[in-house]
């Protein structure tokens, strides 16, 4: 099949699963063009079978914002017209799923589409009064819609009143991507004394619960020497700075930044820390699972449907700082349950979510929709 994949190119949950699903769509033999403003960070520079169309940003007097959505639909129907795409396959209801239906019209109703809702998608832009109409309208005119988590799944429907089939299809990881490495040689640089190493990954925003991250390692702080790893980049990320400075913990502290390749980082640390507010899924969580990291995270949204609470690490109520230090305390100071939980967590995201499961049931999706 000649598939389209449209996603955004940033640092986040969406774009990293689109892209790892385009690749491996491409190893199967798929023809597999992407679409985005900017190449997605994860898509190497050649691939065979893998194609990446820039969306042109135009600047025009009239326009306040540039009308992305409208550009992004002509590159659409373009590519569909010279390459004969068979489906589009679009990460992100608005304005993804919205320039595909315009493309889809302009094909004449021949280009089929898939949208698969990610999370703020549904619970801030869907919700929001401004949007909700136009977001329920280009998941209803989808040919398939998949959510990755059955609460996202569920939030849709209550949030912006959609009765339509939606399929779950989880996120995925690699095995083979993953590992866990023994001992302290590589980790010595961010721990000289092997102290434990504490790590979270995330943009950054508020509803990330950055406070809380930090409040939390404080405490940590003050009962074990340890260490803490932060991944990432936003609008959170200087308040945190200054939290850690104010707390007597920034030394403590290593803020890497945005990084393209997590593996190396996650396969040495020793607890991996999500305080959100809400998550979808929590595709680091997992990625942290694959490396026999067990997790400590608040019991929201579709984290329960990954983490196994009490055998791949901990969920606790979101907020509760105290419970949140003393279970990270807890896997810390017990080597022996960190690695029993570490390696339960591995088993069960290679065997629940890997590569190959995942991107042939997206395989089964996208055959339905073409069929029809």
């Amino acid at each position: 099949m000649k598939i389209g994949i449209v996603c955004y190119p940033t640092f986040g949950g969406s774009g990293v699963v689109a892209t790892e699903l385009g690749m491996a769509l491409a190893d199967r033999g798929h023809e597999v063009h992407f679409f985005s403003n900017a190449r997605p960070f994860r898509l190497p520079g050649f691939k065979p079978r893998v194609f990446f169309h820039e969306v042109p940003v135009v600047h025009y007097a009239l326009f306040d914002h540039t009308p992305y959505t409208l550009t992004l639909a002509s590159t659409l129907y373009e590519v569909y017209e010279l390459h004969q795409l068979d489906v589009i396959h679009a990460h992100y209801a608005i304005p993804h799923a919205a320039a595909a239906y315009l493309a889809k019209q302009m094909a004449g109703g021949k280009l089929p589409i898939v949208t698969t809702l990610h999370g703020t998608d549904i619970t801030l832009v869907g919700s929001h009064p401004a949007y909700a109409p136009v977001v329920k309208f280009t998941i209803d005119q989808s040919d398939r819609v998949t959510a990755v988590s059955k609460d996202l799944a569920r939030e849709t429907r209550e949030l912006i009143g959609v009765t339509r089939d939606i399929r779950v299809v989880p996120n995925f990881i690699d095995p083979d991507m993953y590992q866990h490495r023994e001992g302290c040689d590589f980790k010595q640089f961010f721990a000289p004394n092997c102290e434990p190493l504490i790590l979270h990954i995330s943009n950054f925003r508020p509803v990330k619960r950055i406070t809380d991250l930090i409040k939390t390692f404080i405490r940590v702080r003050k009962e074990i020497p340890c260490r803490m790893l932060l991944v990432g980049d936003g609008p959170e990320r200087a308040r945190a700075e200054l939290d850690a400075r104010d707390g007597g913990v920034l030394d403590d502290i290593f803020f890497l930044g945005n990084q393209v390749a997590v593996t190396d980082l996650l396969s040495i640390a020793d607890v991996y820390f999500l305080p959100s507010e809400t998550e979808s899924f929590g595709l680091s969580a997992l990625e942290a699972m694959a490396s026999e990291v067990p997790v400590v995270a608040t019991r929201v949204g579709g984290l329960p449907e990954v983490v196994t609470d009490g055998e791949c690490g901990f969920l606790v109520p979101m907020g509760d700082t105290d419970q949140m230090a003393q279970r990270i305390i807890e896997l810390a100071t017990d080597p022996p349950l960190a690695r029993k939980m570490g390696k339960a967590a591995r088993a069960r995201a290679i065997t629940e979510f890997p590569l190959e499961k995942v991107v042939g049931m997206y395989e089964a999706v996208y055959e339905e929709v073409v069929r029809a």
